[in-house]
């Protein structure tokens, strides 16, 4: 069976993306650190990861480009998920009761209406939306509940109290799944050039010169190229470029 690492506690949004891009049954493997997962697939422990790339509200992740040109991964597939957050806590527990909601910091702030609709409500980082499911399920806080996916209530055993309390309900976030370069899809079937749809991602620099981005940029446009998105990282070592 497949391993597929991911950031985050079981449950979280990673996985969610892991079920739809895994085609099938696998090992999931969480892992602390988007640093840790990247490395689980280079240093040969897993087959697979699975990372965010970009959110439609929180924008781009940053510490994952950086990351794609420090490991020598490849980008198999991609995959989008409908972000919805949830009011979670364990059995028996009442909203009514419900004094402070722990969840990552990004979550908490796409649900700010819902705070201010309920101001008794206290506001508590913590370092995974799943993880606070995992972390109130075992030590019962009085008056906690948690932010998460469903997969996340479903995994722990706890119930949702409120569904789908996010600001936008057009909350998406892209994800990726990653593999070294030489590994090939066992028993794939070999499809023709016209068959296959293709997406390629590209890391450039350039001299900075006046004219240098559209002059990189016209050669897509003569091959009519369409780019989905442009992304500017800055150079190590070279301040301001």
């Amino acid at each position: 069976m497949k391993s597929i690492s991911f950031q985050g506690e079981l449950g979280a949004f990673s996985q969610v993306a892991a079920d739809q891009l895994a085609g099938g049954a696998y090992r999931a493997v969480p892992l602390p650190a988007f640093d840790a997962v990247f490395a689980s697939v280079a240093n040969g422990k897993c087959d697979r990861a699975v990372i965010p790339i970009e959110n439609t509200l929180h924008g781009s992740v940053h510490e994952n480009y950086d990351l794609l040109l420090k490991y020598p991964l490849l980008i198999e597939a991609e995959t989008s998920v409908r972000i919805v957050h949830n009011v979670i806590a364990p059995p028996g527990v009442r909203f009514s009761s419900i004094r402070r909601i722990y969840s990552h910091p990004v979550a908490l702030n796409q649900c700010r209406r819902f705070f201010e609709k309920h101001p008794e409500i206290e506001r508590t980082p913590f370092y995974d939306t799943a993880g606070t499911v995992k972390m109130i399920m075992s030590e019962l806080p009085a008056g906690a509940a948690a932010i998460a996916s469903a997969a996340a209530a479903h995994q722990y055993g706890a119930s949702i109290l409120r569904k789908s309390i996010e600001d936008d309900p057009e909350n998406f976030t892209r994800f990726f799944l990653l593999a070294l370069n030489h590994t090939k899809r066992r028993g794939a079937r070999a499809k023709s050039p016209r068959q296959i749809k293709y997406k390629t991602s590209i890391v450039f620099s350039m001299r900075n010169v006046p004219g240098g981005l559209f002059r990189a940029l016209a050669a897509f446009a003569l091959r009519d190229l369409n780019l989905t998105k442009i992304e500017s990282r800055p150079l190590r070592g070279r301040p301001w470029e």
